[in-house]
């Protein structure tokens, strides 16, 4: 007989039952949670890396597609004008052979006049715009300056005095500069 309830401290607890192996029975559920909870991980991971896949195989798709509609539209890409642009060329045919055989003159010089006007509309209507560049200050960034005279006037000091090749924007974005001459 032992004292102070030290008696029989292996086989009973506290309250009086017997003690069986409960780390080991916790044990075995620990592991068959743990086992259980890393077959979790391990759905979720592959489950993260089936999407991250399918993810990056749609981007890539997505890519190609792009690339390909931008080389599409590239290529059919001056249709529109180059279609417009068809009956100038008709008119102008038709004043080419009107040429060979005209005696009028003046006939000739309207037909040519009405063949450029047309012309001009059709790209005027396609957003082409010339540059105002005559007597207006020297921008370097619009205009390319061929060379440089002494000014006519005071107020001509570093304006455009001459245009020789006009500038023009196309939907107001500049698509080619004005080659002028400055006046020093």
């Amino acid at each position: 007989m032992q004292t102070n309830g030290q008696a029989n401290a292996g086989s009973e607890n506290e309250k009086g039952m017997p003690e069986e192996n409960i780390n080991e029975s916790s044990n075995t559920n620990n592991e068959s949670d743990e086992v259980t909870e890393l077959e979790k991980k391990e759905q979720e991971i592959n489950e993260i890396r089936d999407k991250y896949l399918r993810l990056q195989a749609e981007f890539d798709n997505y890519r190609k597609r792009t690339a390909r509609e931008r080389i599409e539209l590239m290529q059919t890409a001056s249709k529109e004008l180059i279609i417009s642009l068809l009956d100038v060329l008709d008119d102008s045919e038709r004043a080419t052979k009107q040429l060979e055989t005209a005696t009028d003159l003046a006939a000739v010089k309207d037909g040519t006049l009405l063949v450029f006007n047309k012309l001009k509309n059709t790209l005027q209507a396609k957003g082409l715009k010339p540059m105002e560049s005559i007597h207006t200050p020297f921008d370097p960034d619009l205009q390319e300056a061929i060379t440089e005279i002494p000014a006519p006037t005071p107020e001509l000091v570093g304006q455009v005095v001459d245009v020789l090749q006009p500038g023009y924007y196309l939907n107001d974005k500049l698509i080619r500069h004005a080659k002028v001459i400055v006046g020093k």
